[in-house]
């Protein structure tokens, strides 16, 4: 039997005339629960957990809940679907004098490193690619970056050598009155509009790993945006090309003469990464408690049903234990007693952790958990960079058998030709 064609393509081969017409606004569409660019009040410190901070360290978590709260949340989800950075809110961000976090002068706040980890959880809360574009704010300019009047890059990875970064190609040779820098770097968070680059490439001479300062536009220097990722959207990743740089003397970083000493930044910065999925938890936790009570299903609530209840419950525990790990993880940095190892396992549990509750939310926002205007979707999203970066789980797990037993477990033998069958 012969199908006849559709009338309408035989007769115009026309669309509907409402094809290419703009989305119903998501309040329109679904007003039975409040999307998130009007965010929901913070409802996850249970355990009250507030009250381990002093006042100065509370005053300075709520004056940043109330600018994402304000100024990000209601542009969050439009960003995302860009895959652009709203540069309109790094002004907002540097009045909050937050940014140069523990350091102590040059315009620097001088913060607690709690009172700078729930600064990052805070913004986490809101968005996450927000919290990747803070931390991503070190070393000199500080009088400037502490104001985000300059922005800079972190730029360790390359494509060979992501968790393997001591092992890194890019080079730095000697010339008079500088260097040479050569190389590529690769996921370089803020890479394409930054000020200064921070590259960390191998001396040729003494073959450590030494830091160096690069200026945007310098000769043979390119950087490009990496396309169609999945999570921190609104974070403009790059691919860093290095042709032959200059860089003058003074541009090298003090400090920096080999791995171990680049090592010691990156054992605070998974202390601060841990509080990414942190707050980000936080975040879908209250998004899922507002949303539970709004939507209602067979005459009732969804936060009505056990199984519900017992999934809220159970993110909620999770959140209270993260936040504790973290605390006490600031705590001991603090004090001078925190391990490579410490840092390591709480990087990869709490990241482990907020896979779970992440994946809870999802399911219990039905439908609404796979889009963006109800931000659990695109935390789902932005959590799983969060778990591969500042070291993957499986590599920050590593560590901790060899922090407790003495014995490294993470490094295989040598490859050999032979076959081992």
């Amino acid at each position: 039997m012969t199908v006849p064609p559709y009338q309408d393509d035989v007769e115009n081969n026309e669309m509907t005339n409402y094809f290419n017409s703009p989305a119903l606004d998501v309040s329109v569409a679904f007003p039975q629960a409040t999307p998130a660019s009007t965010f929901p009040p913070c409802t996850s410190d249970y355990y009250q957990i507030d009250d381990l901070l002093t006042p100065e360290e509370q005053a300075i978590r709520l004056r940043v809940r109330e600018c994402m709260e304000k100024d990000v949340a209601p542009i969050m989800a439009e960003y995302c679907e860009k895959a652009e950075f709203p540069f309109q809110i790094i002004p907002k961000l540097g009045a909050l004098r937050i940014a140069g976090g523990t350091i102590k002068g040059y315009g620097c706040p001088g913060l607690s490193i709690t009172a700078n980890a729930f600064a990052t959880a805070e913004i986490a809360r809101v968005d996450a690619s927000c919290s990747t574009f803070f931390l991503a704010q070190k070393q000199k300019y500080l009088p400037s970056l502490a104001e985000f009047k300059t922005v800079a890059c972190w730029g360790l990875t390359e494509p060979d050598y992501g968790s393997d970064a001591s092992a890194l190609r890019a080079t730095a040779t000697k010339v008079e009155g500088g260097w040479v820098l050569e190389g590529q770097k690769r996921w370089i968070g803020n890479s394409t509009f930054v000020d200064v680059l921070i590259i960390f490439a191998r001396n040729t001479t003494t073959n450590q790993i030494n830091g160096f300062i690069v200026k945007k536009n310098a000769p043979g220097l390119t950087a490009t945006k990496i396309e169609n990722k999945i999570g921190l959207r609104i974070v403009q990743n790059g691919d860093i090309l290095l042709n032959k740089v200059f860089v003058p003397d003074e541009e090298r970083l003090p400090g920096v003469n080999s791995f171990q000493d680049t090592n010691k930044v990156l054992a605070v910065s998974r202390v601060m990464v841990a509080w990414q999925p942190i707050g980000l938890c936080m975040g879908v936790y209250d998004m899922c408690h507002r949303y539970l009570k709004e939507r209602k299903q067979f005459g009732a609530p969804l936060a009505a049903f056990q199984i519900n209840q017992e999934k809220l419950v159970r993110m909620l525990g999770n959140v209270q234990a993260m936040v504790l790990i973290g605390w006490r993880l600031s705590k001991l940095y603090e004090a001078g007693k925190m391990t490579p190892g410490h840092a390591s396992m709480g990087k990869s549990w709490i990241t482990l952790r907020a896979r779970e509750t992440v994946a809870l939310g999802r399911e219990l926002l039905d439908g609404n958990g796979i889009l963006s205007d109800f931000l659990v979707a695109k935390a789902f999203g932005d959590l799983e960079p969060i778990y591969t970066f500042e070291g993957t789980y499986d590599i920050n797990a590593s560590f901790r058998p060899a922090s407790i037993t003495g014995i490294a477990s993470f490094r295989p033998a040598a490859s050999t030709q032979r076959s081992c069958l």
